[in-house]
């Protein structure tokens, strides 16, 4: 089923256009992009904000240096490999465990050194960076993946996405990796999108390719048990990112590490809206409801006022229902 735009309207959906003009354009200033849009630059703000952030294990920055590669991973059983300025999930390679000279993916694929290398220095020549432009290869630890959403994932860590304005959170989903994803919680590419209640932190609605899903695709898992532990610690680190990068309209990415809690994973500075489609509800009126609220307040008292204000029940629909607000975040 497809919605008029009257429909849309009418549910609080917004669109590209009024996200770039209305929002980004005014509450974001163009200046500090650098501080998102590069994930290394991201990190070490972090750091220095007292931001959880998976442990930097080193950066290769030219080509001469990816023969330290090797060196730099010797000791450690998994590791990331991202671009430091890609976009969309392109370019991360995750290496679950080493065995011997092989290093093995999630999915199982073993891969050698050569191709480590291989996967750095596309990285480097820019083939997965915002523009194509020159780039850095990141390796990060691997984070130590919380063992109650296996059930809920394939292949792949799930993280949280929400999207915080002025300093509150106005809206969340966790997204969950497919086969369809190739591990990667990327909603473009087949993850699962599961809207999350800001008063609770538990599942609202799922959907996948704009379609609603009550199950995972691969793991036939329910999704209306997920629920998301340490919920408000979550949401105060990602208003707190308001206060680090100075940007009025943000996407936090966030994953729960087994040890070490909440921590952010980057940071976007123009966040799709396929999260309305994971809500079942558009931003517009949580939007305007904090534009009506007076600057000043700190990080604990913007995030009462998003799960006081924002709170909604579970409605995850029967798996034969269709969205209702597919193909709303490309055009409406």
């Amino acid at each position: 089923m497809w919605a008029w735009p009257k429909q849309l309207k009418s549910r609080g959906i917004i669109g590209m256009n009024r996200r770039n003009i209305r929002y980004i354009g005014r509450y974001n200033d163009r200046r500090l992009y650098p501080l998102v849009d590069d994930k290394l630059q991201t990190k070490l703000l972090a750091e220095r904000h007292g931001i959880t952030t998976p442990a930097l294990i080193g950066t290769v920055t030219t080509q001469f240096g990816i023969k330290h590669l090797g060196n730099m991973v010797a000791s450690v059983a998994g590791f990331v490999i991202k671009p430091a300025k890609g976009s969309g999930g392109k370019g991360i390679l995750v290496i679950e465990r080493v065995e011997g000279d092989r290093f093995i993916k999630p999915s199982g694929a073993a891969l050698t050194l050569k191709d480590l290398e291989r996967h750095v220095s596309n990285i480097l020549s820019g083939l997965y960076s915002l523009g194509g432009s020159p780039d850095v290869a990141v390796v990060e630890a691997l984070i130590n993946f919380d063992e109650r959403f296996s059930a809920y994932t394939y292949e792949g860590v799930p993280d949280i996405r929400v999207v915080v304005f002025r300093g509150y959170p106005v809206m969340a989903m966790m997204r969950l990796s497919t086969a369809a994803s190739d591990g990667k919680a990327n909603l473009h590419q087949g993850a699962v999108g599961v809207g999350l209640d800001l008063a609770s932190g538990r599942a609202l609605r799922g959907v996948q390719f704009d379609r609603a899903r009550h199950d995972h695709p691969d793991t036939g898992h329910e999704l209306a048990s997920l629920a998301i532990p340490d919920w408000r610690s979550l949401l105060m680190l990602a208003a707190s990112c308001y206060e680090m990068t100075g940007l009025g309209y943000l996407g936090t990415d966030m994953v729960l590490d087994r040890d070490r809690g909440p921590m952010l994973l980057e940071l976007n500075a123009r966040p799709g809206l396929a999260i309305q489609m994971a809500n079942g509800e558009g931003l517009r009126r949580r939007l305007d409801s904090v534009e009506r609220q007076a600057d000043g307040l700190d990080v604990a008292a913007r995030v009462d006022f998003a799960q006081r204000h924002f709170a909604r029940r579970g409605e995850l629909p029967p798996p034969e229902d269709a969205s209702p607000l597919a193909g709303m975040a490309a055009g409406a």
